[in-house]
C-alpha cells in the first residue's frame, strides 16, 4: 500500500525537520534512514564513509533503504539515496515521493561548510556540481515537488501538507474512475 511519504532533496532542505512536523500533523510515524544506517553499522555516517568509501556507503545505503518496511510513515532518507536504484524502486512502490526543492543559492546559503555538514563530495567536486548532478534524479523520482525558495519552514510544511492532500485526492478520484470503468466493462 502506498500510504508512506518519502522526502528527497539536497542536504539542508529540511527533510528531517519538515518530515517530523508533517508526520506529527498527519498522525504518522517518522523514520530517518541515516539513523537506521548508523544503527546497523554501529558507526557514524562519516566513519562509515571513511572506512568503506563513497561507493561502499552507497551499497549500505541502498540495502538499508530498500529494506525499510513501513506503513503510514514519513521516511527521510539521506540526499544520496537517489543514486540507489533498489531503494528508489522500493520507495516508489510503498509511498509517495516528495521532492523538497530549493535553488542552489538557497542550499549554498544554508550549507556554509559542506564538510562540517557531512556532505560527501568527490575529489574536485564542488557543492554546485553536486547540486546540478542530483537535480535530474530528484525530478525523475518525485511524485510531488514543493519549492522552498523564499519560504520559512512553517510555509514549507503548510505547502507540503496541501500538496499531499491534493495529490491523494487526485489519486483517489483516479482510482474511483478506474473502478467505474472496470465495472462497466464487465
Amino acid at each position: 500500500m502506498k500510504n508512506n511519504l518519502i522526502f528527497i532533496g539536497m542536504p539542508a532542505v529540511g527533510k528531517s525537520t519538515v518530515g517530523i512536523v508533517v508526520a506529527k500533523r498527519l498522525g504518522m510515524r517518522f523514520i530517518d534512514t541515516d539513523l537506521l544506517i548508523q544503527e546497523q553499522e554501529n558507526k557514524l555516517l562519516r566513519e562509515i564513509i571513511a572506512d568503506v568509501g563513497q561507493e561502499g556507503f552507497l551499497k549500505i545505503e541502498d540495502q538499508v533503504n530498500a529494506s525499510v518496511e513501513a506503513e503510514h510513515a514519513v521516511i527521510s532518507p539521506g540526499g544520496s539515496v537517489i543514486y540507489c536504484e533498489n531503494a528508489m524502486k522500493h520507495y516508489k512502490k510503498i509511498g509517495t515521493v516528495v521532492y523538497l526543492k530549493a535553488s542552489y543559492q538557497t542550499i549554498k546559503r544554508r550549507i556554509r561548510s559542506p564538510k562540517k555538514r557531512g556532505v560527501v563530495l568527490r575529489e574536485g567536486q564542488s557543492l554546485k556540481d553536486l547540486y546540478y548532478e542530483r537535480v535530474p534524479y530528484f525530478e525523475k523520482y518525485a511524485d510531488i515537488t514543493v519549492c522552498e525558495d523564499g519560504c520559512r519552514i512553517e510555509d514549507t510544511i503548510k505547502n507540503v501538507l496541501s500538496a499531499v492532500k491534493k495529490y491523494r485526492k487526485a489519486e483517489e478520484s483516479g482510482k474511483k474512475l478506474d473502478n467505474t470503468r472496470k465495472s462497466k466493462l464487465k
